[in-house]
């Protein structure tokens, strides 16, 4: 049975080594500093020539997890971690940021996130921190001002740190079935699965599910249309959706069922994570899957921060109604 994860938004920067000289506390949120982010240790992080928009999410993305039983018309539910991105905070191995000639992107904290703020592209890697099974404070505090403050620092219980990266899909087994795939990245922290992403200039979009190795009891599903899980640009109010219908090999079985996910950009504020304090635009997404005529439910929120893209997710148990969920299947956040 295949292991299933929820839509995760994950994206990335390109960054280099950061260090602050200065002793004595300089911010206190990520809109106190000219690169939008303020360490955990209260120093600004310096703006660098290397940090980009070019090269994960969520990326990458690696969400949560629940079982599901097979179909009884030959598809089956499975844990396959449907939901991926870019990986935020990655270092970009080569490349220059989409649409920005100076290779530089700056945060303006506009409250508006850009295509040229959010990196989609092979190449990239970050550290990210995982907890599964742990219970979470999602709604955060809200501030005079209508924006909220949330804290996704930990530790959780089970806390452990894993890469996430993202590849170039040329010359895997399944590259010919995808022409038009940016990147693969694994699907989940507990899974080989790899998700197959397709960046355009308006979204960041899921068109497939493979396994690292064909074979007997490979793995290739396809997504028509493609799962759209971000929508650029953003801010507050901004909603994509998309239906779509799932078809190919799960595990070696004929595989066929449907998606639908509806996003919406519902909240604006600072959040902090081990890596530091981000100014960020929280995005709410609910996940339907219909396999055999039966519906699960699953809510994911996730943070996404300017030239970062998602630097924090987590996502609910199976069939949640809650928004501001607390029990949380995973949990996952940007670390040093």
């Amino acid at each position: 049975m295949l292991r299933r994860t929820v839509p995760v938004l994950v994206c990335l920067m390109a960054s280099a080594p950061w260090a602050c000289s200065s002793s004595s506390p300089q911010c206190s949120v990520g809109s106190d500093c000219a690169s939008g982010v303020c360490e955990s240790n209260g120093k600004c992080a310096p703006i660098s020539g290397t940090q980009t928009d070019s090269g994960v999410l969520p990326d990458g993305a690696i969400p949560s997890s629940d079982s599901g039983s097979g179909g009884g018309d030959g598809s089956q539910s499975r844990d396959d971690g449907s939901n991926a991105g870019d990986a935020p905070g990655m270092t970009a191995d080569t490349g220059s940021p989409p649409g920005v000639d100076s290779g530089l992107c700056v945060p303006n904290n506009d409250g508006t996130i850009t295509r040229d703020e959010v990196p989609m592209q092979a190449g990239l890697h970050a550290n990210f921190e995982f907890a599964e099974n742990v219970t979470v404070d999602s709604a955060g505090t809200m501030n005079a001002n209508g924006t909220y403050a949330w804290d996704l620092t930990g530790p959780y219980s089970g806390d452990h740190t894993a890469l996430v990266t993202t590849n170039d899909p040329t010359g895997q087994w399944f590259s010919s079935q995808f022409p038009g795939a940016t990147y693969t990245t694994t699907l989940s922290d507990s899974s080989n699965l790899l998700g197959i992403f397709e960046a355009s200039q308006t979204a960041l979009s899921l068109i497939g599910i493979a396994s690292p190795a064909s074979g007997n009891t490979q793995t290739k599903l396809s997504y028509s249309p493609p799962a759209q899980f971000l929508g650029v640009p953003m801010t507050i109010g901004t909603t994509w959706t998309s239906n779509s219908e799932v078809t190919g090999t799960a595990e070696g079985l004929v595989s066929n069922y449907f998606e639908e996910y509806a996003s919406k950009v519902d909240a604006q504020g600072t959040l902090k994570i081990p890596y530091g304090t981000f100014s960020v635009l929280r995005v709410q997404t609910t996940l339907t899957r219909t396999v055999g005529g039966v519906a699960t439910v699953t809510q994911s929120l996730a943070w996404v921060a300017e030239c970062f893209g998602t630097i924090a997710s987590i996502t609910s148990q199976a069939d949640e109604t809650q928004t501001n969920f607390t029990n949380a299947a995973q949990v996952m956040r940007l670390t040093p």
